[in-house]
């Protein structure tokens, strides 16, 4: 990978992990389910006028925009919300990595091939990670909170499972349109959760940080991650590209620590460590397997 496309691979998985502490800084001031509604809205518009619409069945757009929309971003915003959020930014971020091992369940369970002996070691890995969270009542993360973070990671898991049927696809085409779904629910939900009276107060009390949070992630986290993200995988080996998403909750755990000083205790520490192996183990031994078989294949050429 020329240096120049890595540091471009190092610019998205620093905007998506710190992105969880753009989240919490934008919540400050909109409910959660009106900011995720803003959110998907600026991805939207005015990009849907000139971008066109992938070849692909609407059912699989609106399902794709309602999963990540109500069900991971809606979920994540909501156990981020207020003055003491339900799980903290580092910890979130962390967390909804586990998509990793329901994205491989699901796929598991549609393909019916039996789960592998790594598999399995990375899953428990993971999971005494989780476990140890969850062990833990300092203020990080509640059991209500570590269970909606879980939950958005399983919804962006079906996302997952969804993208991969639209096959490939430009990616910014297929964020934009698929955000085009995501939008009348969460203003629903939102004028029915939250109110019109809450919703008015928060874009009363919105600043310029606030509206910078929200382009943020519209357009940093959603247009331009995904799409240089998929730009890089069409130019590069997967066993180039993605082992570079571990990274993720180093930049969310270390930006949060930076900027809102949430603290990094040892069982904290050691929770990220398992989680992070668990996911290691899981990306980059397939990986291993895949670039053996090039080089075999190189080999009796």
């Amino acid at each position: 990978m020329p240096f120049a496309h890595f540091l471009l691979a190092l610019a998205v998985v620093a905007i998506w992990g710190s992105n969880f502490v753009v989240i919490r800084l934008g919540l400050d001031a909109l409910p959660p389910l009106l900011f995720a509604t803003l959110r998907f809205s600026l991805a939207v518009l005015p990009a849907v006028f000139f971008i066109q619409r992938p070849d692909l069945p609407w059912r699989n757009l609106a399902s794709y925009g309602l999963l990540i929309g109500v069900g991971q971003f809606g979920l994540l915003f909501l156990a981020m919300r207020g003055p003491q959020p339900a799980i903290s930014p580092g910890l979130a971020s962390l967390v909804i990595q586990t998509q990793v091992f329901f994205t491989l369940m699901l796929s598991m369970r549609l393909t019916r091939e039996p789960v592998k002996g790594y598999q399995w070691l990375a899953l428990g890995l993971a999971a005494s990670g989780i476990a140890l969270i969850a062990s833990h009542t300092d203020g990080s993360a509640t059991p209500l909170g570590l269970a909606m973070v879980l939950a958005a990671a399983f919804s962006w898991a079906c996302a997952n499972m969804v993208g991969k049927q639209a096959g490939r696809v430009n990616m910014l085409a297929y964020m934009v349109w698929t955000s085009v779904f995501a939008v009348p629910p969460l203003l629903l939900l939102s004028l029915l959760v939250e109110g019109p009276q809450a919703m008015a107060a928060g874009l009363h009390k919105a600043d310029l940080g606030t509206w910078a949070a929200v382009l943020w992630q519209a357009l940093g986290n959603t247009l331009f991650g995904y799409a240089a993200w998929g730009w890089l995988l069409a130019r590069h080996a997967p066993a180039t590209v993605v082992p570079l998403a571990l990274l993720v909750p180093v930049f969310g755990m270390s930006t949060a620590a930076l900027v809102l000083g949430e603290g990094l205790p040892a069982w904290k520490l050691i929770a990220a460590g398992l989680v992070l192996a668990g996911l290691a183990l899981n990306l980059l031994w397939p990986l291993r397997q895949w670039k053996n078989a090039q080089t075999q294949t190189e080999l009796t050429k």
